[in-house]
């Protein structure tokens, strides 16, 4: 059942041409997608699993990789079915379990594993392939544009608009909220005596938000920050995917801006 959504009317045009009333939030962040697409790049993995380390480091490699921005938009999802054999991964959620579930039912596959890479809703292979894949910079399917709120009061506001470039399309949109520079000491398990680096790991994933017949959707949604979460760290990811196929039209990255 897709979250509801909070929509905006006119309001979300005063708020994006900053000419909001003194008491709204201030936004200091914002971007838009550009002609080509930017492709969304998930990766499954776990603190528990001995072979999931080599794909933390890759994945962490693409904030330095001038070959990787912005055509890659990465994302680390931390799940949670490795937490009852020998380490929970504290990062791990049982909703992002459920997510991989609904990509491998997409691709009819009769498991789930870790690590596991999957580009725009297809399982990918770039500890393999590097960057070489023919679905990269293509003409999107849809825009985006985000525009963050200072932090405020335990809460990240995060404004924007989905527009689709053809309508008809069972177009939904997700919101994630990822940071970096995080580690962990691990203390049992397969990775027992291991210090793990990890970037781009999603803390909170917000929809599906279904976009409507006119393929167009105002939006406004909230973030509640966990109290060790660093606010330099912290990032918003939006993209936008098909409920019935998992192809992804759009997807755009936007780190916090520092005050």
């Amino acid at each position: 059942m897709p979250n509801r959504l909070v929509t905006l009317s006119i309001f979300a045009g005063f708020l994006w041409f900053g000419l909001a009333p003194a008491q709204a939030e201030a936004w200091q962040c914002h971007a838009s997608s550009g002609p080509t697409r930017t492709a969304l790049v998930e990766l499954f993995t776990s603190e528990g699993c001995s072979s999931c380390p080599p794909a933390d480091r890759w994945l962490s490699a693409l904030r330095t990789r001038q070959d990787a921005q912005p055509q890659l938009a990465p994302l680390a999802f931390h799940v949670d079915y490795w937490n009852q054999l020998g380490w929970p991964d504290r990062f791990g959620q049982p909703e992002f379990t459920a997510r991989q579930r609904w990509i491998g039912r997409l691709l009819r596959s009769p498991t789930i594993y870790t690590p596991q890479f999957v580009l725009d809703g297809r399982d990918w292979r770039p500890l393999r392939n590097g960057f070489a894949d023919p679905r990269r910079n293509r003409t999107p399917g849809a825009d985006l544009r985000l525009e963050l709120a200072a932090p405020a009061d335990g809460q990240l506001a995060v404004v924007g608009e989905a527009r689709l470039r053809a309508r008809g399309k069972d177009a939904q949109l997700f919101l994630a909220l990822h940071e970096n520079n995080l580690s962990s000491r691990i203390e049992a398990g397969e990775n027992a005596g291991k210090l793990l680096k990890h970037d781009f790991v999603v803390r909170q994933l917000l929809g599906p938000f279904v976009i409507p017949a006119t393929g167009v959707l105002l939006f406004k949604q909230v973030f509640n920050l966990g109290a060790d979460w660093k606010l330099a760290d912290l990032g918003v990811t939006a993209f936008i995917q098909s409920a019935a196929g998992g192809e992804v039209d759009q997807a755009l990255q936007l780190p916090l801006c520092r005050q």
